[in-house]
């Protein structure tokens, strides 16, 4: 064991952070003032021709929490939070203040029946949205996107749309990730307010309000389910084949009309990393037409040539190898500075051998998994934690060290030592996590569902695990990656920084789900000077070391391993243990 690295990394002491700035190639040094960041249609597996995109400048005001929108302090640069160099403001929102935004738009054409639906990628972390000074909607969970049909609301000619945020970031029990209004080491600064595209569209008043597109294990069958408010025909074409849903099954409520019906595909082609196909389709219901896609492929478990457990890709066994991506960047935090930013981080992490990517700790824009289905990436998602304050000495950094201690610690009705005593609280992560799974199962990258990280906010993990395998008994589960093993999920999961790597013997898959984070920093590519990370290294060692551990890891895999992440694809803040630096400017290991 590394005992000093261990040590090293708890960072005790006082410390004091001078931030410099920094910047990727994809921010201008200053934003023109008709910018529109982020231009992309955001929904690329629901698709529409008419939209409006509300990205762009924005007027703001931070108010003592519950006060209205009086004057502005300024402008903001909607999608970046405040608390990003990005938006033009660079101040931090506090628990006790609120937020407002207001712009002014057109109100598109409603003729001949249409609504106007007015869409949020993501507000972090409750907010109320009105239009002409009356409500629109409210909403809670900041990484989770929302929609209002606003119709009603709108008039001819010009608008007011204004929102209303308060963000209690780490001093509150919602879903937060690795946000922090005290910032340092593995946890990085808080942000606040819109962080994802703010746009509108026009659809027809009996329209696709929900599509399901799931392929099924024999590899040659697609299932589609598509909700709309009334029955209406339905055409789904595939290529040159048009599949007519006139005499499907049609289950009706005054809520829905819910369609489904089955299509085989003939000689499929499955999506895999190497191979990464995908099947166009263009569906129209009624008045209604979107366009998406969707893959045939399957992810499962089963036993590899020397007998161990393995993962399986369209049923063969299949090593994933992976990295951690915590999704930050320099001038916007969680929101990337472009679309083509979002993609660079995903090729060269193929560049560098791997073919799957860890997303931790947060819910990613969905063009990030568009990219990510299109490049051939699979993707291990998490649930974003949430939970009081727990003692971080104890549930976090001794695990690290010292694993075993905490192995057998039960979950099930332990809400205090989790920092889940709020009965709401886990009600809501609860119905948040299902969201999560709604909102993304389309996404043919998505490979396996992380409820938990080290015990951060965990709770009832093997109900939670049943809850998720029914919502979604297709892909795999992760129910407590690094610690607090159930005995639940799909994988055995443990993450090791300081100890020798070993492959533990379980009769689930073995898996390390995190490991490696050599430290390394680059003078002129750093946000501060404080380092954290696992072990140092100097840009000249850093490549060899490296590759003598990925070395490492490709002989564990005789011993059983199944997959592994690498910590991380760029530094963050004070870590400085990534593949690229924060700025996307050097790959420290080589080509």
């Amino acid at each position: 064991m590394r005992l000093t690295d261990a040590v090293k990394s708890l960072q005790l002491g006082k410390k004091t952070r001078e931030k410099k700035k920094l910047r990727t190639v994809w921010s201008p040094e200053q934003w023109e003032a008709d910018a529109c960041p982020l231009p992309e249609y955001p929904r690329p597996q629901l698709v529409r021709d008419h939209w409006i995109n509300l990205n762009g400048w924005w007027e703001y005001q931070i108010v003592k929490a519950g006060k209205r929108f009086s004057r502005p302090d300024g402008r903001i640069l909607v999608p970046f939070s405040p608390e990003t160099d990005a938006s033009g403001i660079n101040r931090v929102l506090q628990p006790g203040e609120g937020l407002w935004y207001r712009r002014y738009f057109e109100c598109p054409e409603t003729e001949n029946g249409h609504r106007v639906i007015l869409h949020f990628g993501a507000v972090d972390e409750r907010c109320a949205v009105f239009i002409n000074g009356q409500t629109a909607g409210k909403h809670r969970n900041g990484y989770l996107s929302f929609s209002f049909d606003i119709t009603a609301l709108v008039r001819p000619g010009e608008n007011e749309l204004q929102v209303y945020v308060r963000d209690d970031s780490d001093t509150g029990m919602e879903c937060r990730g690795k946000q922090r209004l005290s910032p340092g080491g593995m946890f990085y600064q808080a942000q606040s307010g819109i962080w994802q595209t703010v746009w509108m569209e026009t659809v027809p008043e009996n329209h696709i309000t929900d599509l399901q597109i799931v392929p099924q294990e024999d590899l040659r069958t697609v299932r589609f389910r598509i909700t709309l408010k009334d029955p209406a025909p339905v055409e789904i074409t595939l290529g040159s084949t048009m599949y007519r849903m006139d005499e499907c099954s049609c289950k009706h409520s005054k809520e829905a009309a819910v369609l489904e019906t089955e299509i085989t595909v003939h000689e499929p082609r499955l999506w895999s990393p190497e191979s990464p196909a995908l099947y166009e389709t263009d569906i129209t219901a009624g008045k209604d037409h979107v366009q998406s896609y969707f893959a045939i492929r399957s992810f499962g478990t089963g036993t590899d040539e020397n007998g161990h457990a393995c993962l399986t890709l369209n049923g063969m066994p299949y090593f994933m190898n992976g990295v951690l991506d915590q999704g930050y960047w320099p001038e916007s935090l969680m929101t990337a500075p472009s679309d083509e930013a979002l993609r660079y981080d995903i090729l060269e992490m193929k560049r560098a051998g791997f073919n799957m990517i860890r997303k931790h700790e947060k819910i990613e824009a969905e063009r990030w998994y568009y990219h990510c289905d299109r490049v051939g990436m699979i993707v291990w998602q998490d649930m974003v934690h949430g939970g009081g304050r727990i003692d971080a000495m104890r549930m976090t950094y001794l695990p690290t060290v010292f694993p075993w201690i905490w192995t057998h610690l039960k979950d099930e009705g332990n809400y205090r030592l989790f920092g889940r005593t709020d009965a709401q609280a886990r009600t809501r992560f609860e119905k948040d996590l299902l969201r999560m799974i709604r909102q993304l199962e389309n996404h043919p990258c998505i490979g396996l569902w992380n409820i938990f990280n080290e015990g951060w906010g965990q709770f009832d993990a093997l109900r939670l695990t049943e809850m998720v395998r029914e919502a979604d008994p297709a892909r795999l589960i992760d129910h407590a990656s690094g610690w607090f093993d159930q005995g639940g999920g799909d994988v055995k999961s443990v993450h090791n920084y300081f100890r020798k790597l070993v492959v533990e013997k379980d009769a689930r898959p073995f898996v390390l789900s995190e490991y490696g984070g050599y430290t390394c920093g680059i003078p002129g590519h750093v946000m501060y000077e404080e380092n954290y990370g696992y072990r140092d290294y100097s840009p000249k060692d850093l490549p060899e070391a490296f590759d003598e551990l990925m070395e490492e890891i490709e002989a564990l895999k005789k011993d059983g391993l199944a997959a592994a992440v690498y910590t991380q694809v760029s530094d963050i803040e004070e870590e400085k243990n990534g593949i690229l630096t924060y700025d996307r400017k050097v790959r420290k290991t080589a080509d």
